[in-house]
C-alpha cells in the first residue's frame, strides 16, 4: 500500500532509551513517521516494540532521548492531545456486560468532536450487532469493536499494536481493508505486527527492531533487497534450483547454455518474510561473533 505522504512529521523519535530493573530494552532508537503514512515496527518478541509504542502513547516513561507525537512530548502532553490519537492495544478492557452500541456511545462522550456512533459502527461492520452484549461477540467482532472505540474520536494518529493476532484469515483481511480506508482518508497509522503479509499489504515504511535497536528500515519492497532470488529449471533430466544474487546475469548464463526457452523455468523472488528473517538471522550471527 503506497500513498503520497506529507512532509510534516507526526512522530519524531531520537535516541530513545528505556530500561527495566537495570536492563536496557530500548537502546537509543530513532525514527520519524510522516503525516498520512502507515509505519510498521517489526521485530521478534522482546525486541522493544510494545515498550516503544507505550512511550509514544504516553503510558510509559523513558530514561533518555526525545519523543514528539503530534508536536508534544507524550508524557505530560495537554489533555486535548489525547483527543487526537486512537489506540488499539494488544489487550483490551472488560466490556462484556455492555451492549456494543452502549460502549461506542459511552466512548464518544470522551471526545469533543466525536464521529457519530452509528458511523463508527458502520465503518467496522458492527451495525447489526449494536444491541448484542460484548460477551457474545466472536474474536473478530471484538477486534472490530476495539477499532471502533479507537476511531470514534476521529484520530489524526492511530496506534495498532498486534491488531489481528489470533483472528481467522478472512477476519484479518477485513481489518486490513478497514485500516486501508482510514489511511486513505488521512489518518496516520503506527502498526506493530508479527504477520509479514499484513505489513507488506499495509505499510509504507518499516523499521526492524532487535535487542532494542533499529537494525533495518525503509519501504517494505526495499527491506533486505540484497536477499537472493531462487531460480528453478529443468536440465539433464533433473530438476535444479539455485539461489542467486543477480538473477538477470544467471538467466543469461542459462539461456546461453540451454537456449532462449529455459525448460521448466521458475523464478521465486524473496517475500518480505524471507527478507525479514534473513535480516534477523544476520544480526544474530553478527552478535554471536
Amino acid at each position: 500500500m503506497h500513498r503520497a505522504t506529507g512532509a510534516e512529521a507526526v512522530i519524531e523519535v531520537s535516541d530513545l532509551v528505556v530500561s527495566y530493573g537495570g536492563r536496557t530494552v530500548v537502546d537509543g532508537i530513532g525514527f520519524t513517521v510522516r503525516a498520512g503514512e502507515v509505519f510498521a515496527l517489526l521485530g521478534p518478541n522482546g525486541a522493544g516494540k510494545t515498550t516503544t509504542v507505550e512511550v509514544l502513547e504516553g503510558h510509559r516513561t523513558r530514561d533518555g532521548g526525545t519523543v514528539r507525537v503530534l508536536g508534544h512530548d507524550p508524557f505530560g502532553a495537554p489533555r486535548g492531545w489525547r483527543n487526537r490519537i486512537g489506540i488499539v492495544p494488544q489487550a483490551t478492557g472488560d466490556h462484556d456486560f455492555w451492549r456494543v452500541g452502549e460502549v461506542v456511545e459511552q466512548f464518544a462522550r470522551y471526545y469533543h468532536d466525536p464521529m457519530p456512533p452509528h458511523e463508527a459502527l458502520a465503518a467496522t461492520e458492527l451495525t447489526e450487532h449494536a444491541h448484542r452484549r460484548v460477551a457474545v461477540l466472536s474474536g473478530g467482532q471484538r477486534r472490530r469493536l476495539d477499532i471502533a472505540l479507537a476511531i470514534i474520536g476521529r484520530p489524526e494518529l492511530l496506534f495498532l499494536d498486534e491488531p489481528t493476532t489470533g483472528l481467522d484469515p478472512d477476519v484479518r483481511r477485513g481489518c486490513w481493508e478497514l485500516v486501508r480506508g482510514l489511511a486513505s482518508n488521512g489518518t496516520s497509522v503506527l502498526l506493530t505486527s508479527h504477520y509479514l503479509d499484513e505489513v507488506e499489504y499495509l505499510a509504507d515504511r518499516v523499521a526492524v527492531l532487535r535487542d532494542g535497536r533499529v537494525i533495518a528500515d525503509g519501504p517494505p519492497e526495499e527491506l533486505g533487497a540484497d536477499a537472493p532470488t531462487e531460480v528453478r529449471w529443468q536440465e539433464g533430466g533433473e530438476r535444479r534450483r539455485e539461489a542467486v544474487a543477480h538473477s538477470a546475469r544467471f538467466l543469461a548464463e542459462l539461456q546461453a547454455r540451454l537456449g532462449p526457452d529455459i525448460p521448466g523455468l521458475e523464478i521465486r523472488r524473496p517475500s518480505l518474510e524471507d527478507r525479514y528473517l534473513r535480516i534477523i538471522e544476520r544480526k544474530t550471527e553478527a552478535g554471536a561473533r
